[in-house]
């Protein structure tokens, strides 16, 4: 039987998602299934959805679907809905659709790679998305405490409720202080390409880096905390992550994590 499946976004041409999912359809046997990348503005998601047949196994939600793909979804996983975002929609059975977050144990899973275990103090540069599964990635490592700089203070109370839901204490600055975040154990950067160039950061020893971005790569962020020693977790070990959670739920069987890590590694370099 054909299965498909396909990530979704505005833009997505750029996603590598293709790249891994394809490359663990094939090292996992699953001849008849096919994933591609589709282009999707918010407005237009639940009559996309709405129109798939049952060849359709689950969908990758990317920018600016995450929150609008809780809408269409019939059940919504407790991570999704403390978040309050989807990057993961998955098929059920009876033609209905379940959401769901893997960014959140995709940035988990990333950081304990790095040899994160357990964490005291993050901080968190950017409001956004990410910034929602980064606040939640910090209480699933046990973080006492969360500061996020934001460029609007707005924006750092929109995501009061989803600290609130997940336990953990968060506190919020401006801007202009986002060069204080090495005080933390873990910094996680969730801003846009360009955001946070100017940022001159004086890193601690201990401190881990933790970059959502990985085009272009390494970002200025990175590099000047790679010239200073620190360990560094880039967006592409959690593109990585989280799709493994994703193929896991659209396919049912485990996934072949060194084959979909050497496509993604592959692609990186041409």
């Amino acid at each position: 039987m054909t299965r498909r499946a396909a990530v979704l976004g505005k833009p997505v041409s750029h996603s590598l998602s293709p790249v891994l999912h394809n490359a663990g359809y094939a090292a996992a046997g699953l001849t008849g299934w096919s994933y591609t990348a589709i282009e999707c503005a918010e407005a237009d998601l639940p009559a996309f959805v709405a129109g798939l047949d049952a060849e359709w196994a689950g969908l990758s939600l990317t920018m600016p679907l995450k929150e609008v793909g809780l809408a269409v979804a019939t059940a919504v996983s407790p991570i999704a809905a403390a978040v309050g975002a989807a990057n993961t929609l998955v098929h059920q059975p009876d033609g209905s659709w379940r959401a769901d977050n893997t960014d959140v144990p995709g940035m988990v899973a990333a950081l304990r790679e790095a040899g994160i275990t357990a964490v005291s103090r993050v901080a968190v540069l950017g409001a956004g998305g990410t910034a929602r599964a980064a606040v939640a990635a910090a209480a699933q490592l046990g973080a006492e405490s969360v500061i996020v700089y934001a460029r609007r203070a707005e924006a750092i109370d929109e995501l009061r409720p989803v600290a609130d839901a997940l336990g953990v204490p968060l506190a919020g600055a401006g801007w202009p202080a986002a060069e204080e975040c090495a005080r933390a154990d873990v910094v996680i950067s969730t801003v846009p390409k360009g955001v946070a160039d100017h940022l001159q950061v004086p890193w601690r020893a201990k401190t881990v880096l933790f970059d959502a971005l990985y085009d272009p790569w390494p970002t200025p962020l990175a590099a000047s905390a790679q010239r200073a020693g620190n360990r560094i977790v880039s967006g592409l070990d959690l593109l990585l992550n989280q799709a493994l959670g994703q193929f896991e739920q659209f396919t049912g069987v485990a996934a072949p994590v060194e084959a979909m890590r050497g496509a993604l590694r592959d692609a990186r370099r041409r």
